[in-house]
């Protein structure tokens, strides 16, 4: 009969050239200790001393990811552990990585690390592109800050609103600088430039996986969410059966509000900030355009910015955007109220950037049946039902499909009638372009 094999718990203390291992049994006594070179040969031939009975636990790192795979295959399971928690159950005074590694392996073996959702390799490349575009724009930003602070170094006022368009491009190669300061002008503006085609071509595939990705354009369909920031936060969240509600994904991406609790106190500060930095930044800005849009989430934003700063406004509407977010994709259900003009911009603008294809007219010309001059011109609005069925999306939810306690909440908020007017197609008559008469210079002068 052949004997079970013994269960080993092994903590990885991972750097950038180096691994430290540490290996416990069962009731927590040190069977080795090894210290190896963090490379797929020298990784590759330790993997093969494991077996299957063999647990394995490692903080996360630049590399966690490429070791965490390398070792999947040849044990029992591996753990991927939140550095930030670790530290917050055991803090030592002596920290080495000797100890580093054993605190891993002692933690594993009493189920006692806090441990990280290990990301799909399609999560795990959509993260990489969307945060190489964040770094390349802040990367044109500080060179044009940098250009910026030349000028300002020489008194140099700039007579243009925006200094890198156009115009400004133009009064900036025509300005009359030193030499010294010129070339570094010049040398700023090659980078920019060098950059900005980096940032084309990284568009070009996030539009191509924003195109293929049916969740993304259904987020698209929420004001001032692009393509952008919906694969950002889809990316962030990941798969979304962890989180059992919007309130959870929200927190995750540190929206909520920290809370200080003691007996009959209770303290709310500021929101916790943690998570993935870049989706909250994205989403913050997206809250915003919220100011302006007149459905109920415009309503919350701007009642709150009465009563509270601009800013508390802010997170708070971005919040409640993580929370939609979760519902519309857990529902496979486009946002209800959004605008439909601008959705079916924002989704043509995708379709003809990755396909190249416009959207064919129902009618080219004249509308069949109406005579020239018979009615004045006009354009169709269409509902947003019919702008998700034109762009493949599920179908919107009209006003009299909703529950009766949300036509309640709209009523109660004052927006029923923007939400009676986005459910259904509508005719606006069209402006007549005024034609502009010449008057010769003589009859000019005399008036």
């Amino acid at each position: 009969m052949q004997e079970p094999m013994m269960q080993r718990f092994l903590g990885l203390d991972v750097h950038k050239s180096v691994v430290e291992v540490c290996a416990i049994d069962e009731a927590g006594k040190t069977l080795f200790r090894r210290r190896i070179d963090c490379t797929r040969e020298v990784l590759l031939k330790f993997a093969e001393e494991l077996t299957a009975a063999d647990v394995v636990a490692l903080e996360v790192t630049t590399n966690a990811w490429a070791v965490a795979d390398l070792l999947e295959p040849f044990v029992g399971r591996v753990v991927v552990s939140n550095p930030l928690k670790t530290k917050a159950i055991v803090e030592a005074k002596i920290k080495t990585d000797k100890v580093d590694a054993e605190v891993l392996a002692q933690l594993l073996r009493c189920d006692y690390l806090p441990s990280v959702w290990v990301p799909d390799p399609t999560t795990r490349v959509l993260r990489q592109l969307t945060s190489r575009r964040e770094r390349l724009v802040s990367q044109r930003t500080r060179l044009k800050n940098r250009i910026q602070s030349v000028l300002a170094g020489l008194l140099v006022v700039v007579p243009v609103k925006t200094l890198f368009s156009q115009a400004g491009r133009q009064w900036l190669a025509d300005c009359d600088l030193p030499a010294y300061e010129r070339a570094l002008v010049e040398s700023d503006l090659r980078l920019i430039e060098a950059v900005d085609q980096e940032i084309d071509r990284l568009e070009q595939q996030l539009q191509q996986e924003a195109w293929n990705a049916p969740r993304v354009r259904l987020l698209m369909t929420i004001p001032g969410v692009d393509y952008g920031t919906a694969l950002t936060l889809i990316a962030a969240l990941g798969d979304l059966t962890r989180f059992e509600d919007g309130d959870r994904a929200a927190s995750y991406l540190g929206l909520t509000p920290s809370v200080k609790q003691s007996a009959q106190t209770c303290h709310y500060g500021p929101i916790t900030k943690r998570g993935n930095t870049q989706a909250r930044w994205m989403l913050t800005q997206s809250a915003q355009n919220m100011a302006r849009h007149p459905g109920p989430l415009g309503v919350f934003f701007r009642r709150l910015a009465k009563r509270k700063c601009w800013n508390v406004a802010v997170c708070a509407t971005a919040r409640k955007l993580v929370t939609i977010a979760w519902l519309m994709l857990k529902h496979n259900e486009p946002y209800r109220y959004a605008s439909p003009a601008t959705t079916q911009q924002k989704l043509s603008r995708l379709r003809v950037a990755v396909t190249g294809k416009h959207r064919q007219a129902e009618h080219k010309g004249r509308r069949p049946g109406v005579k020239n001059g018979a009615h004045p011109p006009s354009r169709l609005v269409p509902s947003l039902g019919r702008v998700c069925d034109q762009e493949g999306l599920p179908p919107a939810h009209g006003f009299e499909q909703l529950p009766a306690g949300e036509q309640r909440v709209l009523k109660s908020l004052g927006v029923i009638d923007y939400v009676q007017q986005i459910s259904t197609d509508r005719r606006t008559p069209r402006q007549r372009k005024l034609r502009s008469v010449r008057v010769p210079r003589e009859e000019a002068k005399k008036s």
